[in-house]
């Protein structure tokens, strides 16, 4: 099978050489334990899919523990929290051995929990998203070819399996990997509610979250749809980009925008099933901007960059897409989906109030141009612009 190299190897294996345990979590079907089989032919490998390596593991962990041949890769550990203590112990049984565990998981909040509770100071933790531009080496470049993308997704099986029917797999992602997932962390007694719960989130891709009104929408409660938000969130499934502020602590307490990790799944749940139709759709603008946005996070990830990313909106209704935090220094970036742009666009620089900072405008057009203290570029340049 086609193996796609992931920008991320050279951050986990240089980790492997430096730590005792490597985290790596993500999102179903990212990849994960395609890249470390990959990468680490020699280790053993234990899967918690299994139900029996999932019952002998849970009925008795330091036995488990006890009885492996190392080095090991444990997939989707999440399940079986309960040995991640004892992976403490024979870590500090070896002291100055480095590369005995490699732990991946599909839902970072339960698995986290774990490991900075044990395993704080003996463990590198990354994380995997599904692939990006720079991994597949192509950059559409015209609207038709972006927004074919977009509904393609990046998943690697769609990538390697140039047959696959589109819309089954999503199908197949939401009805198996979520529900399987999310049902093991908490009980949802009734799945159609829940899959309509993730549709009417998808319509707000872009927008301020508000909980409150999507829980009025979809008929259940508050803290119902806290709960859910809190498992898609957990399962990496939805991503919440927070508010720029001076305050740090309100960074926290003002409201996030939302996004989804993957945009075919996003254009799946939103029922588009074409380019054509998705780019004439009133939405397109926020599906292209979450484009972008993930785009960012995936290269954060894959090169552990040392930046924070936020959104900016003043009480004047000035607003910027994207903030890129470096500490002393920022990056604005403005995402539009048109090959044109007017005056209004070309001047919003003048109206962010952040000093200390470079400004960007990122386009679906070709040309690169300059003008007062903005420079604008294609989308495809945001490669280099993330330094």
């Amino acid at each position: 099978m086609k193996y796609i190299h992931r920008s991320i190897e050279k951050l986990i294996k240089s980790a492997v050489s430096n730590f005792p345990a490597v985290v790596l979590t993500g999102p179903r079907q990212t990849g994960k334990s395609t890249l470390l089989n990959h990468l680490f032919k020699e280790y053993s490998s234990i899967t918690f899919d299994n139900p029996n390596t999932l019952t002998i593991a849970k009925k008795d962990p330091e036995i488990f523990i006890e009885n492996l041949k190392l080095p090991v890769v444990f997939d989707e550990v999440q399940y079986v929290c309960e040995i991640i203590p004892y992976i403490k112990i024979i870590i500090d049984k070896n002291p100055g051995k480095n590369g005995l565990f490699i732990l991946t998981g599909s839902q970072i909040f339960p698995l986290m929990k774990g490991v900075s509770e044990s395993l704080a100071g003996r463990a590198a933790l990354f994380e995997l998203l599904p692939l990006s531009f720079e991994e597949l080496n192509n950059s559409p470049d015209t609207p038709k070819k972006v927004f074919d993308r977009i509904i393609k997704g990046f998943y690697p099986r769609i990538e390697i399996n140039k047959r696959i029917n589109i819309n089954l797999f999503y199908s197949s992602y939401t009805s198996t990997y979520l529900e399987k997932d999310l049902r093991h962390m908490r009980s949802i007694e009734d799945m159609s509610v829940f899959y309509n719960f993730i549709r009417v989130l998808a319509t707000r891709v872009g927008s301020l979250l508000n909980l409150n009104q999507v829980a009025s929408d979809c008929g259940i409660t508050y803290i119902t749809a806290r709960q859910w938000f809190s498992l898609l969130e957990s399962a990496r499934i939805i991503y919440l980009l927070r508010p720029f502020s001076g305050n740090i602590s309100k960074r926290f307490i003002k409201t996030p925008k939302l996004y989804f990790t993957d945009t075919g799944l996003l254009s799946y749940l939103l029922g588009f099933k074409d380019a054509n139709t998705l780019i004439s759709s009133p939405i397109a603008g926020s599906i292209f901007e979450n484009l972008i946005i993930i785009e960012v996070l995936k290269k954060k990830f894959n090169e552990n960059i040392n930046m924070q990313m936020f959104f900016y909106r003043d009480s004047n209704g000035n607003e910027a897409d994207l903030i890129l935090d470096f500490g002393s220094y920022k990056k604005v970036i403005e995402i539009k989906s048109t090959k044109t742009l007017n005056n209004k666009l070309l001047n919003y620089s003048k109206r962010i109030g952040i000093k200390d900072a470079d400004f960007y405008l990122l386009y679906l057009g070709k040309d690169k141009f300059a003008t007062n203290n903005l420079k604008i570029l294609p989308w495809y340049e945001l490669k280099n612009i993330i330094k």
